[in-house]
């Protein structure tokens, strides 16, 4: 399994509202790919001003059965390439003194669950990459900051949201009393991106 930006999942809805979009597919899990997606937009455009990087897996199992093979491979898609995507932003941004850096993280590394060791492991990391990118790059006025988001219908965890007994739990579990809905993370993201939140802390 490998986890691909999607060129056709937000250049349409852009390009229908008279807006300027494209889009470029690569394996987040290929270093040079990645690297030199943000390269190419630099190049095409002048600038690299926003990084939003969220691509992400989970893999499910108690630790006895927890392969070390599906570790690594949540590790590398999790940590390795969010940490590779902002090493090639960075380099675009500092040069210029600017930048936003927005890296999705999650509540499970906060509360954690059962089963999900490499995802938890993966996610605390980020979290903590944020703050050190945080520190290190806020002197070349770049942020980097880190939502964190709960339970969201997301294609990820559908088997969850198909579960009557987990999605109960969730409703109980949460002030809401149900499942986030992806529209209500979008606006976080935007104001971490604008100019608005140019003193955001790392969280």
């Amino acid at each position: 399994m490998r986890a691909m930006a999607r060129p056709s999942m937000r250049a349409s809805p852009l390009q229908q509202k008279g807006l300027r979009g494209e889009a470029a597919a690569f394996d987040v899990n290929d270093a040079v790919a990645a690297a030199g997606c943000v390269a190419g937009i630099a190049a095409r455009h002048g600038r690299f001003d926003i990084l939003v990087a969220n691509a992400g897996i989970n893999h499910r199992a108690p630790i006895g059965e927890f392969e070390l093979a599906d570790f690594e491979r949540v590790i590398g898609t999790n940590l390795t390439a969010v940490w590779v995507l902002c090493k090639a932003a960075a380099k675009e941004m500092v040069p210029r003194r600017a930048g936003r850096i927005v890296i999705t993280g999650s509540i499970s590394a906060i509360n954690a669950r059962p089963t999900l060791s490499a995802y938890v492991a993966s996610k605390g990391a980020v979290h903590a990459l944020t703050k050190q990118l945080a520190v290190e790059l806020a002197p070349h006025r770049v942020t980097v900051n880190c939502i964190a988001p709960g339970f969201f219908a997301t294609e990820m965890n559908t088997p969850l949201f198909a579960n009557q007994v987990f999605t109960d739990w969730i409703s109980q579990r949460t002030p809401a009393g149900r499942w986030g809905e992806l529209h209500e993370i979008g606006p976080a993201a935007v104001f971490l991106a604008s100019d608005e939140a140019s003193m955001s802390p790392a969280w």
